[in-house]
């Protein structure tokens, strides 16, 4: 399929000037011999002889990278970028200026030594307030980060047990179930059946509601158990949120850090004391 240009035809590019675009055409064969005698080389082809059939059609022009960069900016227009005659300025301690004129705006950022940032862009008139950019910047990108860290989603832990299991390996799966409820995710517990054992579920559903008990302080039981095919399962969920869990683990770590710190400094202060205390009797 041939593609050439097609300004000779004076055709002007829809909803814009040449810049937006320009015009092509495509030839569509249309029960044309053109590939064949092609194949043949044969160079005495004939236009008459064709068959095809000419389309025009509007090629876009491609934005160029700074264009794209400039659209994907998702910053508020700050000082001579705010391009509106008045705004409504609010000051840097958020007290109401009043609609005033652009160039009075900018004079009074510059007289304060602040930046004239664009809050609401879409008011009439736009809103604009006094405030350092640079630190408004900062504060944003840390409340950000302290957002997303703080955002936890809750996971749901599996543990499977067997019907007789041995009283160490229940302490230690129990373990787990406690540290999965301490970090604030919930927890579903399965107890297989093997074989015979599928005719004693009532075994199965006492396992679980002693392990219900045992960790009743960190979380409570939100699905009862049931029977699923070979299998028993129970939900437990904490009492906790994942967001607090995760807070309390974090101060723990840095009270630990804290501890450690202390322990470390304390021996260098034992030896500077030591001659002090000689010092004493030699002077007496």
């Amino acid at each position: 399929m041939r593609k050439r240009r097609f300004s000779h035809l004076g055709l002007t590019p829809p909803g814009g000037g040449a810049e937006a675009g320009s015009w092509s055409t495509r030839v569509r064969p249309r029960a044309c011999s053109h590939a064949t005698l092609r194949r043949r080389r044969d160079t005495d082809l004939e236009a008459s002889a064709c068959d095809c059939t000419t389309e025009a059609f509007f090629v876009p022009r491609r934005s160029s990278r700074h264009e794209v960069e400039e659209h994907s900016i998702s910053e508020p227009r700050i000082n001579e970028r705010i391009r509106v005659p008045e705004v409504r300025l609010v000051g840097p301690a958020g007290e109401q200026v009043g609609v005033v004129r652009v160039e009075d705006a900018l004079r009074l950022a510059q007289e304060a030594d602040l930046d004239l940032v664009e809050v609401a862009p879409d008011a009439h008139p736009p809103v604009a307030k006094l405030m350092d950019f640079g630190k408004f910047k900062y504060e944003s990108a840390m409340k950000a980060r302290d957002a997303r860290r703080n955002q936890a989603n809750t996971v749901l832990k599996e543990i499977r047990f067997r019907l007789k299991i041995d009283p160490h390996d229940y302490e230690t799966k129990k373990g787990h179930v406690v540290r999965f409820l301490k970090g604030g995710d919930k927890v579903k517990v399965m107890i297989m059946f093997r074989g015979r054992e599928q005719s004693r579920p009532e075994m199965g559903m006492r396992l679980l509601q002693r392990l219900a008990e045992d960790v009743a302080d960190l979380g409570s039981v939100e699905s009862a158990p049931r029977l699923d095919g070979r299998n028993m399962t129970m939900v437990i969920g904490p009492h906790k949120k994942k967001a607090e869990a995760m807070s309390e683990q974090r101060r723990k770590r840095e009270d630990e850090r804290t501890a450690k710190k202390a322990g470390k400094s304390a021996p260098t202060d034992a030896p500077a004391a030591a001659p002090a205390a000689e010092a004493e009797p030699s002077a007496s």
